[in-house]
């Protein structure tokens, strides 16, 4: 994955940041690093996963 962004003329360092950091949120670059910062087992992964899809549910019933 990559995140290119081109400094249109006119545009303010400012925006053009802002425009990276929302490009880097939507694209989940950021949340696939975090994922991937830690060695995690195949049991510890399917018990997070339960985990959340737990809490997703409960969130939704209420």
């Amino acid at each position: 994955m990559s995140a290119d962004v081109v400094l249109h003329p006119g545009e303010s360092q400012e925006s053009l940041l802002r425009r990276f950091q929302k490009m880097v949120q939507t694209s989940g670059i950021l949340k696939e690093f975090r994922a991937h910062q830690r060695f995690m087992t195949k049991r510890d992964a399917y018990l997070l996963k339960a985990k959340n899809h737990a809490r997703r549910n409960k969130r939704q019933a209420r």
